[in-house]
């Protein structure tokens, strides 16, 4: 019987799928576990892929209209209360401050002194901080509409963590707007999370489907939560961005109140959107595979990396050689932006600086040695194909804004092909549960995928979704308009929803 290859991360994705996330964060060196419990230090590679993605989603929010502001860390706990739904979906993940500074403890150390008058929150999310200062804003049908965007930290108290995915500090943007009508406000909510449906699809190869959260899954205080799920490779479902209708709730909770043109005073309607750092968790384990990290080229730190093969006698002509190639790959450009391209010329062998640059998903690698330039070559891997090969270097430096979309788009095709083929249609409860009931003894992790189903109401099944850990991901906005029945329930139901394990 013959061996299994040997894979640069172990365990494999089928033999251990949460632990092969774990070693693939480690072997790109994308980010490390703090002191600080449930939080993260991001490195520098993990960063310069954030950053890569704070720019690309940016300029699409401000080609929409949308300016940068920043708003307060700690949020009065007073704010928090007026809205009584709201604060009870975030209450158990608050963290909160409620000194002011330190002094000696008697006994050695230090100890809080000081006490606030009221305790601070530290930021969960910003509606309530945010509609307090619109409050002030708003005063006329004139000042209106706001779009505003901040890029920030936020603190969710996590018990259970997993870098980029769950953490208790996490980095995100959180767009909050306000309108003079509900109008205006559901077409501010549809057009942002179409926005990171584009991001979502273009930018990060990442297959998504839109659609409408039930009242169970929904914001707490929104009217309406849009969101978009992506499948990962061991078929469960992440949310990868969501967009809220805030209604009037916000609004008449912090008093955004304005003169309409009539005259009249009317409450204003919200919104607020956001993504985070989990989009890189949900890179990794779209794309990525026992190697290591797979990076879609529109966001890689580096587009290309060469790496000089040369014997003390051949270095000088091989770099020459090689700074000539960099040079030629620079002055092309991929997706409007010029090649990015690095070499990498520390002193260690070849195979392990190879395998340094296949881990953290360098899209393409070139290996130059004397034998490549007398034949005017290079030796190129592609990230997204096993083996390497040979190619004049005159048709590299032609094609290389060709081969970079290439790439982008076979990560984009290949994830969505794993979509295709483990999403079902079920219109039975048997057939239901022994979809979501696993089928991998050796890895539980790996089973089911996205059921399409009828389904009546959401309490009439709720006891059923708590027992297989099954959630409704959401009730797709395209090709869902043709009656059924419930699969649980066989009452009449109008739309099919998206159920699914999910992180």
């Amino acid at each position: 019987m013959a061996k299994a290859p040997k894979t640069a991360i172990s365990p494999t994705r089928a033999d251990d799928y949460p632990e092969w996330y774990q070693q693939v964060i480690k072997a790109a060196d994308l980010a490390e576990n703090s002191p600080v419990r449930g939080c993260m230090v991001i490195k520098p590679w993990g960063y310069q892929l954030w950053e890569n993605m704070q720019r690309a989603l940016d300029d699409m929010f401000k080609a929409t209209g949308h300016q940068n502001a920043y708003f307060p860390l700690f949020i009065p706990m007073s704010f928090l209360e007026k809205e009584a739904e709201h604060v009870e979906g975030f209450a158990k993940e608050c963290a909160v401050v409620t000194h002011h500074r330190l002094e000696p403890d008697p006994e050695g150390g230090l100890r809080p002194a000081g006490q606030l008058e009221e305790p601070l929150i530290v930021r969960p999310t910003s509606e309530t901080i945010i509609g307090a200062t619109y409050a002030k804003w708003v005063q006329s049908y004139r000042d209106l509409p706001i779009l505003i965007n901040q890029w920030a930290n936020v603190v969710r108290w996590e018990m259970r963590t997993r870098m980029f995915l769950r953490t208790a500090e996490f980095l995100w943007q959180e767009g909050h707007t306000v309108h003079a009508t509900d109008t205006e406000a559901i077409e501010e909510t549809e057009r942002m999370i179409n926005v990171y449906a584009d991001f979502a699809r273009n930018w990060m190869a990442m297959p998504v489907t839109i659609g409408a959260k039930t009242a169970g899954e929904r914001f707490p205080g929104a009217v309406e939560t849009l969101s978009i799920e992506a499948m990962m490779q061991d078929r469960k479902a992440l949310q990868a961005g969501t967009s809220h209708f805030l209604g009037q709730n916000f609004s008449k909770a912090q008093e955004i109140v304005f003169q309409s043109e009539s005259g009249s005073r009317e409450y204003a309607w919200t919104t607020s959107w956001g993504v985070s750092t989990r989009l890189v968790g949900a890179l990794i384990m779209t794309h990525s595979d026992d190697d290591g990290f797979v990076l879609p080229p529109k966001l890689a730190p580096i587009h290309v990396v060469i790496l000089p093969i040369y014997k003390d006698d051949s270095r000088s002509a091989v770099m020459e050689y090689i700074h000539a190639l960099r040079d030629a790959l620079r002055a092309q450009s991929y997706d409007g932006v010029p090649v990015r391209v690095e070499i990498d010329d520390r002193d260690m062998r070849g195979g392990e600086k190879k395998w340094h640059h296949v881990k953290r998903g360098v899209p393409i690698r070139l290996e130059v040695g004397p034998k490549d330039m007398e034949k005017n070559s290079v030796f190129m891997g592609r990230r997204d194909q096993p083996k390497s090969v040979g190619m004049d270097r005159n048709e590299l430096v032609a094609t290389i804004g060709t081969l970079l979309g290439e790439i982008q788009q076979s990560l984009y095709d290949r994830a969505d092909q794993l979509r295709i083929e483990n999403t079902v249609t079920i219109t039975n409860e048997a057939d239901f549960r022994d979809f979501f009931t696993p089928k991998n003894a050796g890895n539980p992790e790996i089973h089911g995928g996205f059921a399409m189903c009828h389904f009546a109401d959401e309490a009439s099944i709720d006891a059923l979704l708590k027992e297989l850990k099954v959630t409704i991901r959401c009730v797709p906005s395209e090709n869902n308009d043709t009656p059924g029945t419930c699969f649980a329930t066989g009452k009449p139901a109008e739309k099919q929803a998206i159920f699914a394990k999910a992180y």
